[in-house]
Parts: structure tokens; C-alpha cells; sequence
């Protein structure tokens, strides 16, 4: 066994044995670890080797089984090597021969070659790496330019790579400038890292990539490095043949809009379940589907969608099939422009945000910086970040920093974070970027090496086991320096300690300022873990030295050797050094296609880290610059798409890296855009137009494409029809496409052919023409009509010109017919009946985007001679962005012309206009100027002779063309406005008006549409010239046009003409305004009034009159606003010039003053009247409230009150039944209506209608079955009625009935029952020995029982009580001289059947010469008012005459209380009197007429 393998085996020993931490997995058969351990020393074979320590070689327990494997090893490689011993050999010979023909072809090529500029080697396509199945081929290629032309070596693991030394293994091709390398039945050792090597003089360029081979699964052998990938059918995709159709082409989108590349193909053999493998490339990047790239294959069409763009997407797309025959692929640039900002003027958003050296301390967020054409400069960007799984985005920087990289920390270790980048400048913050692939803040570096062992074990062991000694303190860290210096930052690097102790370790950063040697914590909150750390607080400046400690749980390390004196540093103060690059060199723009400009340019001459270039472009004229490209390009070349065909455009660069843009360079020369200049393609169409025996007369058609330049001359060829030689026919070219050929045989045919000549030089010739026998033309008709063409081609017409025919005949030409057909038919139709005597036909009615083909045959009076040839195809189609001629006249000097603007123009295009389709060339009715697209026939002195068909035509265009005809009404009309331009007036927007001002004032005013500063004017009243004096100002504003005067005394003897005349410039105008008769009047009146205005409003005065509202009670508010008021000011209200008291003063001072006028009725109509004054005057506002005000108020409470209206509700009386809605208010004269089965109901003895202030009620007085029935109550409030309704009928109905019935019997036994109807005192007070009368007066039917009691005993007629009742009315009590025992409480009980009443009488006696006592009075039982007491007599006090009680209800039939149930009085056994508290005017039945105990 070799060496190599010996040592790698022994190396595999000691890791088993060695390894202090061992990782236990599933176990295995026996036979499978067998296996694995052969794979393992198969592959160690083939892998460079790997020196073992000397502290992990073992003792030689494993040599027998070493020794064995070395035997059956040792055999197969000797053989193997013999084997390729032989093949080198016997190929030597072969491979020297090929590359001396190689070398020999090359040299002969060089020699044909024109010198070109040298360059260095550039990788245009770098190489890809490539995942595949063992026993499959694998195909890297890459594209490489350079001059002179590199030499490519390709290498395997830094080997140099030897076709010849394994046959058949390796193929490499170069195809076209694509270099390849095919790798055939791939085994697992050629995996490995691939690179090409492409060197030239210049320089050397490297590419590089990794190949991974995999062996599937159950194959045996598993490959050493990741990934999966599916398993291949037994056809291998590389077995199609795949050929592209229509691909997609150059693209441009928008931020955030979603867009497809669509690449359609043809594949055979064509299966369902194979479509071809493809691959997308973004320059030279590999996409893989993400939520940015979606991807799909399928029915002949290859899709990549990307359904959220944004400037990153920006790049050259290339698809890529492998086919049989290798690859075959399409290439298209997408443009993606910035989405329009937020804020107007903010730039766009920064792209290609990416996260770099990423640890547990901190991140570091790069991107690229946006390009800015019109842009204010950037100033800095933010960086904000996001947790994954979250949405809220935190800010990173507090404030934005400049260079295009900003080191984060802060972060939770083992977290997962995404970045994104916003740009500012002074006008706004940009649109975010597009996020950042996520990345986690975890510690990257570990002194843990995990050792993988196909089998049983993973093995894991720590540095510090590697070491001699056991340690535990670590050692200081090493090479402590920046890594990066900037204006905010400075990034710090330093080498791990080494020993690093046995435990996990941190560092301390302390700086000091200068040379001193006060050190200071930089970090004092942040255990730092990773050997990188960014410093942000250094003062602008200062030097600074660093140094690092390191420390873990046993203590801490001496200090690092410190640094040397870093200082943060501007790079943009140091271009050269640090900062933005110089601009880059010399920009050549040159054609490329009629859309697309090729430039290039110099690179800077300081780089400084280039990121790339962005391209800007401005058309000349326009002196605004706007990106070509959004996304930084990192090639000195680039072809700028989307450019205007026959714009004149410059171009400049910036280059780009981390710290901004460069300054501009310098601009390109202007470059017309249109195709690249070539040589003309081959005329066509050669016809004989005349021969006379010993010349022919030819003529032929230009080519279909010029070449980008136009053609010169043209060059003919000749020769007999049955010679073979071409002759050249003149030294000189022909200028035109008509020529003579002269010196030739008659009567022997003839052979031609053309060639076109450019500026690029001479081109193809064109096709032999038909062979034309030399004999003279003698017909009598006309020869043919020749050159053909097509002007003015529209969507259903075209115009046909031609040439007429060189031979005429035997008499003059006196027209043409034009026969028409369809391309492809044969089947000619004349166009015109009747022939046309000009060479122009314009042919209309056709079939909008057919194509037809023209000829045209000549008429003299022998005849119709010969047809032309016929013409080439034209689609009835007008061109894209088609614009016709358009008449005008120039606002400033009243020219008349005629303006055309193409839609298409090439360089040496040229306007050719003409009257009547006759080219004007000298011409002093018109001039023509020209410029760019824009082409203006300006007329000298329009006339009649002027009138006809004016066309346009460019040259060196698909037929650009247009016509205008002049007719004599459009003449005219043109002749006006030129006229009015010519002599112009003063535009007026409005006449001379007036308006009435305020103190009576009156002003005249004119408004023109346009008024320059050196405006002159003048008013002239009733034919003499008024100035601006006192009593008069005049005065004008240039800004509204208006012009006006102020008449302050406007009376009688302002009646008259008022007229204004204007001159400003050249221009003029009049204007008049009659004021005379009842004109004059209605504007005196007017102006005396607002005299009167202007005089009352000087002292207090109504801003607003009187008026009113209605609140939402219904109350009826009477209102006014007060102006110019002051506190002596004073306000009173007056109706029918009688003033009104109201409860709550009104206050002036507020502004307004209001009146109330609740329960609004017909008796509040009136004059109203409010009155304001104080020193300064008095103003009156007078409210009528009659008539029309009247029916508005109550209408307004009508709203109100129908809106709040309650649904009806029914109530019973004793006189019938009651129907009654309740709302906020009602009166009368309100327009209600009620309804019986919609039937009006007018107010009668059966239908009674009334009702109060809070409610309506209609009443039915002794119901019947007829009355039955729904019942509506409509108030209408003079807009829309408010109804009311309730269902009479049913169980409804005979409930009420019963209880009318019920009521109206309780009212019968009211109304009759015994009752004291008047005549006695509450309180009597009597001296000692008087006599006391008591009499009073009772009613009741029948006649009611009277009796009197005593302190609730029953008093009986004696001696000294005399009880009378005289015809049953009159009752009284006497008692003959009274003592003070017979003071206390006196009552009379009076009662019938139908019931009774008590009424109390307190006596109080006292001693003669005693004060009289305080009466106590008693309160009555009855509603009838309280007599006064008594008046002590000598003799006897007598009662008054008793009165009749006013009833205490307002309804016609007095309610009885609820308690009253039956008519039919209920006999109650008699009690005493009860107490007066108890009475009320129609107490309880129990309570009546009780029968007292008699004593």
C-alpha cells in the first residue's frame, strides 16, 4: 500500500481511539459497518493526505489488519498505473501534432485580423457549480473575451487537468468563445473544486466552481458532501433535443408590479412526465424558487414569474436547456425602475441588502447605493431590522449614516433577524428595500471540532485537548487591528488566545486617547464572544490605542499589545484613499438597434472596492438626465434599451461602491439613435422603361433597408443573355434610380443587375434582371408607368404615386387607370372609372390591415398602353403614433402655416412637401423650416391661388406621410383669426358692469382676460373724461384683468352713458354701459339704501331680523342677532306697541335676544315688534305674526307635535267613549283631522272633537254597534301628515262598552246623592253665654236625612239645642247661650240611597274678658271656597248664604274615582264622623252618610 494510504488509515485509527467524547447512533448490521469502512478507505485514497499529530499515533495493535488491506490495495494500483503508463504514451505523438495545427490555424487567423485594443481576460459567464448522480455526465462552461484571445487551462483541486491521461474521462471543447469541460460517468472522487485558468499577455483570470457527485441511496457508497437531488429517469434529460422559439426579449417594469419571462420551445422526443431540465440565471447567479422567483415548465413553455419586483431583480436573464448536443440557451435584460416615492423628491430605495460576518455580538448589513439623476444628493441611509415570525420593523440607527454598511449589535443571541436599508436626502426618507435573507446572531467560532465517522460515533474534541499542558487562564489575544476605519465607525479584529483555558471565553476592548495610559472599558454592558467587534464612541479628531482581555470563569488574561493610534476617518475627505471612486473615463456611445445604444467607457482610475456603474442618458434639448440602468453594472460596456428612434441623446457614468457615487463623467458625443450603420441591402424591381434599338432606358427599385445612411449612387452591370461575364456599364455611378444604358447591340437581349452605395460602402447586388431584347418601342400606346409608391397609408386608405412612363407613345399621356388586388390574387380590379390626369390616386374603402398590391397603365388616345410592374405589397395599416398635418396660426406675428410632426425619423431623413402632390423646391408664396421631427410651411401672403392639397412626406421611413387640404372657408377663418392677431384687442371676460357698494358707493368695473403692467386706460360719463379725484377713485389689477372706478355720490345727476377705453400695447378695446330711465332708477333706489344701511349700522343695529323657530317642546321662539352693541345699550319687546314683560331680562351684550311664547294660540297673533337704542341711535325690527307667518308657525308646531304624537288610547266615560293621543303640545288651529273607516268626522252631538294642551281626543257620546270600526287621527304639518289608528271593533269594543255602562251609572249616583252644598264655617269662635246658630244648605234626590253630631255623638233637639230643617234644603243647629263645655267638634251628616257627606265645624267658647283663643282651622271636604269664621254677635252668629260650588273638572260629565263600582249604593253601617283629612269631593262609598250610634 502507498504511502499516502498508509498514513490516512493510520489517521482513522487514532481518531477512534483518541476521542475523549463519543456520540452514540443506531446500530448497524456487521456486514453494512464492513462496507462503510472499505468506502472509507477507498475514498482516503483519493484524497490529499492528512498529517497526523504524533501524540494521536497509536501502538501498532491494528498493523495485521493494516497490512492486509495494503496487500489487496497495493495490487489493484499497480495495475491501474501500469494501465496509464501506456495510455500516455501511446497518445504523446497525438496530442503534440494536434496542438502544432491548433498553433499553426492561429497564426494564420491573426494575420487576417485587424489590430485591436488589448485587454486583459474577463469571464463574461463564470463558471456554476453542479450537484449530480454517480455514472452521469456533468458539463461546466463558462465565456471568457480578451485581446488577444486568452489561453484556457482547466484545473481540478489547483491540478492541472490532462484529457490524454484518462481517455474518454474528460472532453474539452471551445465553441464559438464558449469554453466547456465534460466530465463523463462521474465517479464520487471527482467531486472536487473546478477551476479555469484564461491567461493572454494582458493579465490572468480565474473562475471557479464546485462539482458534488452522489451516489443514490442503497447505491453503496455515499457521498461526503450534501444535498439532494431526485432521481433520473432511465432517459436523461441531455438525451432531448430542445430547440427555442419565441423567447422573451428586453423588459421593463416597476417596483412592486409582477412580470413573467416566457421562453417557448419544441422538444422531441416530446414526453408528458419529461420536460427538459432548464436552468435560470440572473447575470451570473443561479436562481432557485423563492417567495421572490417562481419557476415552472411545461407544454413547450418555460416560465420564470416574479411576482413582487424590485431593483434587485434588475440584471441579464439567461435561460439555459440542456440538449443533446450540450446547451442551448437566450439572454434578455430586465430593467426594473424605482416605484414612485412617498414623498415627492425622496430617491429611490437601496438594493442588494446583505448580512455579513454574522456572530453573536453583531451583524454587518451592507447594500448598494440607489442611483440619483434628478434626485437631491443622499445624505445617509437607515437600516431597520425585523425578527423572523414578526412584523414590526425596529430602527437600527438613530441617525443615518453615509457609507452604504452599518455594523448592528444589540441583537438576542441565537435569534433569527432580517435587514432591510431606507435612503435619505433633504427632501424625504425612501421607499424600503427589499429584505435581507434571514440570518441568526449565534457565535461562529468554537474551540469544539466534531469529527464525522460514517457508522457508529461522531467525535467531538476540544482545542484545548490538543494541548501539552492542562491550562485554565486563557492567553491574551493576538494581532489586535482595524478592519475597518470610517467617519462612524471602526471595526476591530483580533486572533484568538491560544491556550484558550478549559472554558468558554470573552474579551474586554479598552481604549485610551493618544499616547496616554489611562485605559477605559469600551464594552462594559456586552460580553463580547466573537474575535470582531464595532466601536462607535470615538470623538472626531482623536487617536486612539486598543487592546483586548480575555476572560473566562478562572480569570482573566494579561492585556494584548495595544494597537497602533487608529482615528476615525471621512472618506469622502479622501477620495483617493477611501471613499467614493473617480469618475470613470471616456464615454463612446455608438449604434446599436433603432431602441438601443451601445456605450462604453473607461474605468476610474481608483476603484476603491467598485460595486459598479450606473448609465444616465439625456436627449439633447432637454437638459434632463434619467437613469438607463437601476441597479449598479459591474462591466465597462452596456447597451442602453428603450430609447425614442430619431432622438438625438449624450450619455455619462458614475461608478459606485460603498460610500456613494462618483462624480459624473464627462458626456458621450450625441448620438442619433437608429440601426447601426451597414452597407445597403440589394435593389430589386429592375424594369425596362424605353428602348430606342441601340439604348434601353431602366429603371429599379431602393433597397428595402439603407443601411442607417443614405445611399449615394448606385453602380450597374451588364451582360449578353447568353454570356456569363458581367461588364460594368459606366465608370461613373448613376445618381438616380432611372438610367440610360447606351452603346448597345439591337436586337440581342440583355442582362442587368444593381448595387446601392452608403456611407458603410457598396452593397449586394441585386438579382439579374430579366433578359430585355435591345429593338426599338413603335406602339402607339404609352410605355409603362414606373416607381411606385405608397404615402399616407391609414387604416382604409391609402395614396398611390408614380412616375410617368419615359416612352409616351405617338401622342401625349391624358391619363392613368390604377388596378388594385389582393396580395397574393391575381385578380386586379380598377380603382377609378374614369381616368386621373395626375400621377397620384388617393384609394380608399379598404380592409383595415389587409395588404394589396398596384399597378398603373397610361392612356393616350391610341390606347391604354402597358401595365406597370407590380407594386410590393402594402398593409392597409396607419403606422404606430400616426399625427396629421396640422393649420394653425402664430399667436405672436399671425402667420398662417401648416405644422407636421413625425412619428418617425431616421438621420438622414428630410421633410418634402408639396402642393397638389408637385414638390415644392423655390416657392416665394411659402417657407419651410425644419427641425428635428417638427417640419412648419409657413404662408407668405395667403390667397385665393394658395387654396389645394398640401402634403408632407419623409424621407427614409416606412412611408411617414400626411395631407391637409386648404379650402377656401378654411381660409377665411384663419384670415380672421390672423387679422385679429395682426391687429389685436384687449380680450374682455365681462362688459362694463356696476355693482352697488355699501354707503351707497357705486362701482363701474370692466374684467379683461389678459392686462400687461403698461396698461393705459381712461372712463369717459356722458362724453367727457372723468379722473381720479376725491369723490371718484379709479384703479386697476393686473393680476385679475379687472379695471374699475367708484362713483362715492351716485345721485340724480349721475344718470347718463358710462364708457371705457383700454390701449395695452398694440391691443385695444370699448366698452359702454347705458344707465338712463328705470335702468337709473332701480340703481338709485338701490344706492340710497345702502346709504340708509351704512348710517343705521353705525350705531346698534340688527345684524338679523326678527324670525322664529319652534324649539322642541313647541315653544314658539321669537329671534334676533344685534351687532355694534355696548352695555348702555337697551332692548325691549312690544306687541301691539304695548311692551312686553318678560321673566329673564334680554341681554344685548350676547349678541341676540330671543322672546318666548309658549302654548302658542290664535291669541298670540299680533305686530311684534323689537326695539334697540342707545346714545348713538335706535333700530327696529317688526315681526307680523298674521296670515302666512301664522300658518308657518303653526305648521312648525305641527311637526313637532305629530312627530311626538302617542299611539291613540281609549278611555271610557260616563258620557260615552273616549279616543285620545297625547303629544308635546296641541291647539286647535292645528290641521287635525280624525277618521271613521276613512270617513272624515266633522265635531257633532254624537262625535264630540276637542281637546288640551297635551292632548286630542274625540269622543263618542252613546256608543253603538255603528260606531265600530278603525278610527285615524291625521295631523298634517303643511308637508306631510302624521296618522295615528286604533281598531274600535272586537273584544276591544265590548270591553269599553261594559264600562261606559259601568261609569255612566256611578255618575247618575254622583250627581244625586245627599251632599251639604254650602253655608257653613270651618271654625266658629263665640264668646260665653251668646247663642250659636250653625245653618246650611243640602241638596240630594230624593230629599236627603240630615243629622248633627257632637264630638261624634248624635245631637238631638231639646231646649237648648234646636235642630230645624225647613223644605229640604235648609238645616240648622241653635244652641241658646253657650258655654265653654260646649266648645269642640260639630258635624252634620246628610245621605239618601245614592249616598252622603260629612262636614265638620270646630266651636270654641271662651270667658268674657279672656283673650280670643288662635282658631284651629279645619280643612274642608268639598271643593266650594272656605267662608272666614265668624264674627261673634251678642245675640247669634249666623252662617252666610250658601253658594254654588264651580266644579272642579273641565270635561262635560265629571270622572268618578276609580273606586266607584256600581251604580247601585251599597247600604254601610253608620260610624262616627270621620276626620275632615279624610273627605274629597267624591269620598269612598263606605265613608258616606254613615249611621252614627245613638247615645
Amino acid at each position: 500500500m502507498p504511502a499516502r494510504a498508509i498514513t490516512i488509515y493510520r489517521q482513522e485509527q487514532t481518531q477512534h481511539q483518541s476521542s475523549k467524547h463519543v456520540v452514540h447512533h443506531s446500530r448497524k448490521s456487521s456486514s453494512q459497518v464492513v462496507k462503510k469502512k472499505q468506502v472509507q478507505a477507498t475514498e482516503a485514497m483519493a484524497e490529499p493526505a492528512y498529517t497526523v499529530p504524533d501524540f494521536r499515533e497509536r501502538a501498532p495493535e491494528g498493523m495485521q489488519e493494516y497490512q492486509r488491506m495494503a496487500a489487496h490495495f497495493g495490487r489493484d494500483l499497480v495495475n491501474l498505473q501500469q494501465e496509464l503508463h501506456r495510455m500516455k504514451v501511446a497518445t504523446h505523438e497525438q496530442v503534440k501534432n494536434i496542438e502544432i495545427t491548433r498553433e499553426v490555424k492561429g497564426m494564420s487567423l491573426r494575420k487576417d485580423v485587424p489590430a485591436e485594443v488589448p485587454k486583459a481576460p474577463d469571464f463574461l459567464v463564470s463558471l456554476r457549480s453542479h450537484t449530480v448522480w454517480e455514472k452521469t455526465p456533468v458539463k461546466l462552461f463558462c465565456t471568457v473575451s480578451g485581446q488577444p484571445n486568452p489561453i484556457v487551462k482547466w484545473y481540478r483541486n489547483d491540478v492541472a487537468i490532462e484529457p490524454l491521461s484518462a481517455p474518454g474521462k474528460y472532453k474539452i471543447e471551445n465553441k464559438y468563445g464558449v469554453h466547456s469541460l465534460i466530465i463523463s460517468r462521474c465517479a464520487v472522487t471527482d467531486s472536487g473544486v473546478y477551476s479555469v485558468v484564461a491567461t493572454n499577455p494582458q493579465g490572468k483570470a480565474t473562475s471557479k466552481a464546485t462539482v458534488c457527485v452522489r451516489r443514490p441511496q442503497g447505491g453503496g457508497e455515499l457521498s461526503h458532501l450534501p444535498g439532494q437531488v431526485p432521481l433520473l429517469s432511465r432517459v436523461h434529460r441531455s438525451k432531448l433535443e430542445v430547440t427555442l422559439l419565441d423567447s422573451f426579449g428586453v423588459t421593463f417594469g416597476t417596483e412592486g408590479e409582477s412580470i413573467s419571462l416566457v421562453a417557448n420551445y419544441v422538444v422531441v422526443p416530446d414526453l408528458p412526465n419529461l420536460p427538459p431540465e432548464v436552468m435560470w440565471y440572473r447575470d451570473d447567479t443561479l436562481l432557485m424558487a423563492s417567495r421572490w422567483t417562481e419557476m415552472s415548465i411545461g407544454g413547450g413553455v418555460a416560465k420564470l414569474a416574479l411576482p413582487h419586483l424590485n431593483k434587485d431583480d434588475e440584471g441579464l436573464y439567461t435561460v439555459r436547456f440542456w440538449t443533446k448536443d450540450g446547451t442551448t440557451e437566450h439572454s434578455a435584460y430586465l430593467f426594473v425602475k424605482d416605484a414612485t416615492p412617498t414623498v415627492a423628491g425622496a430617491p429611490g430605495a437601496p438594493m442588494d441588502v446583505t448580512v455579513s460576518d454574522a456572530n453573536a455580538d453583531y451583524v454587518l448589513v451592507s447594500w448598494k447605493p440607489p442611483n440619483t439623476t434628478h434626485e437631491a444628493p443622499i445624505t445617509g441611509y437607515f437600516v431597520d431590522r425585523r425578527k423572523s415570525g414578526t412584523k414590526d420593523w425596529v430602527q437600527c440607527n438613530d441617525s443615518p449614516v453615509k457609507v452604504c454598511k452599518l455594523p448592528v449589535h444589540g441583537l438576542t443571541e441565537g435569534a433569527s433577524y432580517h435587514f432591510r436599508a431606507r435612503a435619505v436626502n433633504k427632501d424625504g426618507i425612501s421607499l424600503p428595500s427589499r429584505m435581507s435573507c434571514g440570518v441568526t446572531s449565534a457565535e461562529v467560532e468554537s474551540d469544539v471540532e466534531v469529527i464525522k465517522i460514517e457508522g457508529k460515533y461522531d467525535i467531538a474534541i476540544r482545542q484545548e485537548e490538543l494541548q501539552g499542558v492542562y491550562v485554565t487562564i486563557p492567553g491574551p489575544p493576538t494581532n489586535v487591528h482595524a478592519t475597518e476605519i470610517n467617519k462612524t465607525y471602526i471595526v476591530l479584529s483580533w486572533t484568538p488566545p491560544s491556550p484558550r483555558g478549559r472554558a468558554p471565553v470573552w474579551y474586554l476592548i479598552e481604549k485610551c486617547e493618544g499616547d496616554s495610559h489611562i485605559w477605559q472599558r469600551v464594552n462594559t454592558a456586552v460580553q463580547l464572544r466573537s474575535p470582531r467587534y464595532p466601536v462607535f464612541d470615538m470623538e472626531d479628531k482623536k487617536s486612539y490605542r486598543f487592546r483586548i482581555i480575555t476572560i473566562n470563569k478562572y480569570g482573566s488574561s494579561e492585556p494584548s499589545e495595544p494597537t497602533a493610534p487608529i482615528q476615525k476617518v471621512d472618506p469622502y475627505v479622501c477620495l483617493v484613499c477611501a471613499g467614493v471612486p473617480s469618475a470613470p473615463g471616456q464615454v463612446i456611445a455608438s449604434r446599436n438597434t433603432k431602441t438601443s445604444a451601445f456605450v462604453q467607457w473607461e474605468a476610474p482610475k481608483h476603484t476603491n472596492n467598485l460595486m459598479g456603474y450606473y448609465v444616465d442618458a439625456s436627449v439633447i434639448g432637454s437638459k434632463t438626465w434619467f437613469p438607463c440602468n437601476h441597479r449598479p453594472y459591474k462591466h465597462t460596456r452596456f447597451v442602453v434599451h428603450g430609447l425614442v428612434p430619431g432622438d438625438t441623446y449624450v450619455f455619462r457614468v458614475q461608478a459606485v461602491n460603498a460610500y456613494g457615487l462618483s462624480e459624473e463623467s464627462q458626456e458621450s458625443a450625441p448620438l442619433f439613435i437608429d440601426a447601426a450603420l451597414s452597407t445597403p441591402s440589394s435593389p430589386y424591381g429592375i424594369s425596362l422603361l424605353n428602348c430606342n434599338g441601340s439604348s434601353m432606358t431602366l429603371a429599379w427599385k431602393r433597397p428595402k433597408h439603407t443601411g442607417g445612411s443614405k445611399i449615394t449612387s448606385y453602380y450597374l452591370d451588364k451582360r449578353e443573355a447568353e454570356s456569363v461575364a458581367w461588364k460594368e456599364v459606366s465608370p461613373s455611378p448613376a445618381v438616380h434610380r432611372v438610367f440610360t444604358v447606351e452603346n448597345l447591340t439591337g436586337g440581342v437581349f440583355y442582362e442587368f443587375k444593381v448595387q446601392a452605395v452608403n456611407l458603410a460602402g457598396v452593397g449586394l447586388p441585386s438579382e439579374p434582371s430579366k433578359a430585355f431584347a435591345c429593338e426599338a418601342w413603335t406602339m402607339a400606346e404609352p410605355g409603362p408607368a414606373y416607381d411606385i409608391s405608397f404615402w399616407e397609408v391609414r387604416d382604409s386608405s391609402i395614396l398611390v404615386q408614380w412616375r410617368a412612363p419615359v416612352y409616351s407613345g405617338e401622342g401625349p399621356i391624358t391619363g392613368y387607370f390604377v388596378d388594385m388586388a389582393k396580395k397574393g390574387s391575381s385578380d386586379f380590379v380598377t380603382v377609378n372609372a374614369e381616368p386621373v390626369g395626375h400621377c397620384y390616386l388617393k384609394v380608399t374603402g379598404l380592409e383595415i390591415g389587409a395588404s394589396y398590391v398596384f399597378r398603373v397603365r397610361a392612356v393616350n388616345d391610341k390606347g391604354v398602353g402597358k401595365a406597370s410592374d407590380v407594386s410590393d405589397p402594402v398593409c392597409a395599416k396607419a403606422l404606430p403614433g400616426t399625427k396629421e398635418i396640422v393649420c394653425g396660426v402664430d399667436e405672436e406675428t399671425g402667420d398662417i402655416f401648416l405644422n407636421f410632426e413625425a412619428c418617425e425619423v431616421s438621420e438622414t431623413s428630410k421633410f418634402s412637401w408639396s402642393k397638389s402632390y408637385n414638390e415644392i423646391t423655390e416657392s416665394s408664396r411659402v417657407s419651410i423650416t425644419s427641425s428635428g421631427r417638427k417640419s412648419k410651411l409657413t404662408f407668405v401672403n395667403p390667397e385665393t391661388e394658395d387654396l389645394g392639397i398640401y402634403s408632407v412626406a419623409v424621407t427614409d421611413t416606412d412611408g411617414v406621410s400626411s395631407s391637409y387640404s386648404v379650402n377656401e372657408e378654411e381660409l377665411n377663418k384663419v384670415l380672421d383669426l390672423s387679422y385679429n392677431i395682426r391687429h389685436p384687442t384687449v380680450p374682455l371676460k365681462t362688459e362694463l358692469n356696476y355693482e352697488i357698494l355699501e354707503k351707497g358707493h357705486v362701482r363701474f368695473w370692466v374684467q379683461a382676460l389678459k392686462l400687461s403692467s403698461s396698461v393705459n386706460y381712461r372712463f369717459i360719463v356722458n362724453d367727457k373724461a372723468v379722473t381720479s379725484a376725491e369723490g371718484c377713485k379709479i384703479s386697476h389689477d393686473v393680476s385679475t384683468g379687472i379695471i374699475q372706478m367708484t362713483v362715492e355720490h351716485f345721485t340724480k345727476a349721475s344718470e347718463g352713458t358710462y364708457t371705457i377705453q383700454i390701449h395695452d400695447g398694440k391691443a385695444k378695446s370699448q366698452s359702454s354701459l347705458v344707465l338712463v330711465g328705470d335702468a337709473f332708477k332701480v340703481a338709485l333706489k338701490e344706492a340710497e339704501f345702502q346709504r340708509k344701511e351704512h348710517i343705521r349700522k353705525q350705531g346698534p343695529h340688527f345684524s338679523e331680523y326678527l324670525s322664529f323657530h319652534v324649539t322642541d317642546d313647541c315653544t314658539v321662539m321669537l329671534v334676533c342677532k344685534l351687532a355694534n352693541v355696548k352695555k348702555e345699550t337697551t332692548f325691549s319687546w312690544f306687541k301691539e306697541d304695548e311692551e312686553i314683560t318678560v321673566d329673564v331680562p334680554p341681554n344685548p351684550m350676547s349678541g341676540s335676544c330671543s322672546l318666548p311664547i309658549p302654548m302658542f294660540s290664535r291669541k298670540d297673533q299680533g305686530i311684534y315688534k323689537a326695539v334697540l337704542g342707545d346714545d348713538r341711535g335706535k333700530d327696529t325690527s317688526v315681526y307680523d305674526i298674521s296670515g302666512k307667518v301664522f300658518e308657518d308657525i303653526i305648521n312648525a308646531i305641527a311637526s313637532i307635535a305629530g312627530s311626538s304624537a302617542s299611539e291613540l288610547v281609549l278611555q271610557c266615560t260616563p258620557e260615552g267613549i273616549r279616543l285620545q293621543c297625547y303629544m308635546k303640545y296641541y291647539t286647535e288651529e292645528m290641521k287635525t283631522s280624525w277618521f271613521h273607516r276613512d270617513s272624515k268626522i266633522s265635531s257633532s252631538e254624537k262625535m264630540r272633537i276637542g281637546g288640551t294642551s297635551e292632548m286630542a281626543w274625540m269622543q263618542i257620546c252613546e256608543p253603538t254597534d255603528k260606531e265600530k270600526g278603525h278610527y285615524t287621527i291625521e295631523i298634517h304639518d303643511g308637508k306631510k301628515p302624521h296618522s295615528r289608528t286604533f281598531d274600535l271593533s272586537g273584544q276591544a269594543y265590548t270591553d269599553a262598552y261594559a264600562e261606559f255602562q259601568r261609569l255612566k251609572a256611578a255618575a247618575f249616583a254622583e250627581k244625586n246623592r245627599g251632599r251639604v252644598v254650602g253655608g257653613l264655617p270651618d271654625v266658629v269662635t263665640i264668646m260665653e253665654k251668646k247663642s250659636l246658630s250653625l245653618t246650611c244648605t243640602v241638596w240630594g234626590d230624593p230629599s236627603p236625612e240630615v243629622t248633627w253630631f257632637k264630638n261624634e255623638q248624635e245631637v238631638l233637639s231639646d231646649d237648648r239645642f234646636k235642630i230645624t230643617f225647613e223644605g229640604g234644603k235648609f238645616s240648622s243647629l241653635t244652641i241658646n247661650s253657650v258655654y265653654v263645655e260646649d266648645s269642640g267638634k260639630y258635624s252634620i251628616n246628610v245621605r239618601n240611597k245614592y249616598g252622603g257627606e260629612f262636614v265638620e265645624i270646630t266651636v270654641s267658647v271662651y270667658k268674657q274678658g279672656e283673650e280670643i283663643p288662635e282658631p284651629k282651622l279645619g280643612q274642608m271636604s268639598r271643593s266650594a271656597p272656605t267662608p272666614k269664621p265668624a264674627t261673634p254677635a251678642p245675640q247669634s252668629v249666623k252662617t252666610p248664604t250658601p253658594q254654588t260650588p264651580t266644579p272642579s273638572i273641565k270635561s262635560p260629565t265629571p270622572t268618578p274615582p276609580p273606586s266607584v263600582k256600581s251604580p247601585t249604593p251599597t247600604p254601610a253601617p253608620k260610624s262616627p264622623t270621620p276626620p275632615r283629612s279624610m273627605r274629597s269631593p267624591t269620598p269612598p262609598r263606605s265613608m258616606r252618610s254613615p249611621t252614627p250610634t245613638k247615645k
